[in-house]
């Protein structure tokens, strides 16, 4: 084993890298064909495995405005879901609530457009909470468990520190911090950027 190996072991038991999530939808296979006709198609894989940003894009219409060529990221899910971040959400007029990902009871509505017809949500739309996506062997190395909520250093162009950083932990998952637009931009994030968790 040579050095650069070691050292690259020893900085992932400290470090995680950071990734900054734009706005995106989430849709159900019914919601697909409605959109565009057909099955979502995977453009390229994402760091999470199994999930992909598709081919198809979309326009999410809020009350005071819209965005158009809106990522759309597969698999299909059992529920419609779009993720935004604040300043999305006002730009939109929705009173978007801070969530985790999948948690949408009692959560505000948006219409999506799609190439070949309109879909309506009546619920769905979130601010997603900034978490950390873990397996579980990097997690017992890091000593955090599932649901856990952490502080996060940023090694960024403007460090912070992140209260409220919900640890997800799951074999399904590769181990990244995600943030949206609004907090990567705080930070002055820049792909390749890690954090640490201060206990």
């Amino acid at each position: 084993m040579n050095y650069e190996t070691i050292a690259q072991q020893v900085l992932k038991r400290i470090f995680i890298e950071l990734e900054a999530s734009g706005r995106h939808v989430h849709v159900t296979g019914q919601q697909a064909l409605a959109l565009f006709g057909h099955p979502l198609t995977p453009k390229r894989p994402l760091s999470q495995p199994g999930q992909y940003l598709a081919n198809e894009r979309v326009t999410v219409i809020g009350p005071k405005g819209e965005f158009q060529n809106v990522a759309v990221l597969g698999p299909e899910r059992p529920e419609g879901q779009v993720e935004l971040s604040m300043t999305d959400a006002r730009t939109l007029g929705i009173s978007a609530p801070v969530r985790l990902s999948g948690d949408i009871q009692d959560t505000p509505g948006a219409t999506l457009r799609g190439e070949q017809g309109e879909v309506t949500l009546l619920h769905g739309v979130i601010v997603a909470k900034r978490h950390i996506h873990m397996t579980p062997e990097d997690a017992k190395v890091m000593g955090v468990s599932d649901k856990q909520v952490v502080r996060l250093q940023t090694y960024t162009a403007r460090p912070l520190v992140f209260d409220d950083v919900v640890v997800r932990v799951s074999p399904k998952f590769e181990t990244y911090v995600h943030l949206d637009y609004d907090e990567a931009n705080a930070c002055g994030f820049q792909a390749g950027d890690l954090g640490r968790i201060l206990q």
